[in-house]
């Protein structure tokens, strides 16, 4: 390298570090709930809600869809008939009372540890969008960059509390061997709590070997480190799929969200009690079978959540259906004390446009209000989840930031000074240079930095800049400051070796991997 090239090296460092100084992307603890609860149900609501799930289970049942799920259940007491299971609600109720209530998430960098559960809630961006909407906001196909440019953004987004794992779709690697490098970007890029990949049994195995490397497999069986998704097929489905990556993540005892698909008035019934009480019994069957598979282990009442249009058959987000059944799925958790999870800032708008705005607006507000602990797509989501916008990611981050000062509620602790304030000021003055206003001005009002509230004037002067233009810069300023926080070298070492060693197991198929 030349000594110019070594200079502005340099130069370009220093710049760096400059600008960090001033961006503060320190993650925010998980949020500990301050204010209270939405809860359209009575306690009779709740418990005609639970006995009509409970009446599912027992006289409908689920269906696994797999042999070891099927021996797993016999040997617990079900009533297996086929490939239905029918559950006695007293036998779920007894299998669902070892889940814990709460737990700590165990990141690389213990200061992005978290408690969860209970009235701790952490946001976590989107995942699995087969199109991304770039810098230069152009719908394609996203590529591994674009997936570690979504992980550096998620790390330097302190309202953000996991880098998630494949937020878009890598299409320039094999579907068969995409889960590795998925799982290396989360963990390369980000020094946060991350998701695996349960896409098959032994994709699942995998990311938790990889997971065993980073913490260790002893510490991984008292500690969780990695969060897995199960989704069901509703109505009342579970397939051999999913259970074998429950049952892979059971033998490093790391937490499982059980999330049910559900798109109400499809594969519902087309009304908002019913379609909760048939999502609660397909949470309660894969919750209950997570403790067959081992007895303790973290599990998370999930779900997805869609209503469907009459109209067209295309799923809906935001709707006041949506809102009011997160409420009462909220009320349904906090009833068997299990942790859950929810969906956040979704949106079927095709461009960061308005609609995307109110819809995701709608979501959070009601998110946050029913008490979700694992706040799931939190950013980037729109289209139905078909794209993920860089544009939208880092404004819906900065929501999260805004939801979160909300749900803490109301801060008390300067009332006193503030009174005194008053009465230093009096009729007529103004509090812009009181000791008080100064001391807590960047604390007392959320002040966002991608929302414009100048005057008309000033905007016009300034170029008449819109949101997306504006979100995207601040991309490219974030992705220019980004510094990776590195992985120990004997770690990533092992983590590259293992990669290498399974790319030349797996056949570079587009196929599942599958065998063992």
């Amino acid at each position: 390298m030349s000594v110019d090239a070594v200079g502005t090296t340099r130069r370009g460092r220093g710049a760096r570090k400059a600008i960090r100084q001033t961006r503060d992307i320190s993650m925010l603890p998980a949020l500990k709930r301050g204010i209270p609860l939405t809860e359209p149900m009575s306690a009779e609501r709740i418990a005609q809600i639970d006995n009509a799930s409970m009446d599912i289970l027992e006289q409908v049942g689920v269906v696994f869809r797999d042999p070891i799920a099927l021996e797993d259940w016999r040997r617990a007491g079900a009533d297996v008939r086929g490939e239905t299971v029918h559950l006695d609600r007293a036998l779920v109720r007894s299998l669902i009372q070892s889940i814990p209530s709460s737990f700590t998430y165990h990141a690389r960098n213990p200061a992005n540890n978290l408690p969860f559960g209970k009235d701790h809630a952490i946001f976590v961006p989107m995942t699995g969008a087969p199109f991304v909407r770039d810098l230069d906001d152009v719908r394609r196909n996203p590529t591994l960059e674009d997936l570690a440019n979504f992980h550096k953004l998620s790390h330097m987004s302190p309202a953000l509390h996991s880098s998630a794992h494949h937020i878009v779709e890598p299409y320039d690697h094999p579907i068969s061997q995409r889960h590795l490098r998925i799982t290396y970007s989360s963990m390369k890029h980000s020094d946060k709590t991350f998701m695996g990949m349960t896409t098959s049994p032994r994709n699942a195995q995998d990311v938790l070997e990889m997971s065993a490397l980073l913490f260790g497999e002893d510490f991984m069986q008292t500690h969780p480190v990695v969060t897995g998704n199960i989704n069901g097929n509703s109505p009342l489905v579970w397939d051999e799929t999913m259970l074998g990556a429950l049952r892979a993540f059971g033998q490093y005892n790391q937490p499982v969200l059980c999330s049910p698909f559900v798109l109400g008035g499809a594969n519902t019934p087309a009304s908002v009690a019913p379609t909760v009480a048939q999502l609660n019994a397909e949470a309660l069957s894969a919750l209950a079978y997570s403790q067959v598979v081992r007895k303790g282990m973290p599990a998370i009442y999930g779900h997805y959540l869609a209503t469907v249009s009459m109209k067209s058959g295309a799923p809906m987000a935001g709707t006041p259906e949506i809102s009011l059944m997160n409420m009462m799925i909220g009320q349904m958790a906090r009833f068997y004390d299990v942790p859950w999870r929810t969906s956040n800032t979704l949106g079927g708008s095709k461009t960061f446009d308005a609609q995307a705005g109110y819809e995701s607006a709608s979501t959070m507000m009601a998110v946050l209000m029913s008490g979700a602990n694992y706040i799931w797509h939190s950013a980037g989501w729109n289209e139905a989840g078909m794209h993920c916008s860089m544009a939208k990611f880092v404004v819906d981050a900065e929501q999260c930031a805004m939801g979160y000062r909300m749900a803490q509620g109301v801060n008390w602790d300067d009332f006193e000074d503030a009174m005194q304030a008053v009465r230093d000021v009096g009729p007529g003055g103004h509090y812009l240079g009181h000791p008080h206003t100064l001391e807590n001005f960047q604390r007392a009002f959320f002040m966002p930095e991608l929302f414009d509230n100048n005057s008309i004037e000033q905007w016009q002067a300034e170029g008449s800049v819109e949101i997306t233009e504006r979100a995207l810069k601040q991309v490219r300023q974030m992705l220019g400051e980004y510094e990776e926080p590195k992985l120990d070298a004997g770690v990533n070492d092992a983590l590259l070796d293992y990669i290498a060693r399974r790319e030349r197991e797996i056949p570079a198929a587009d196929a599942l991997n599958q065998s063992f």
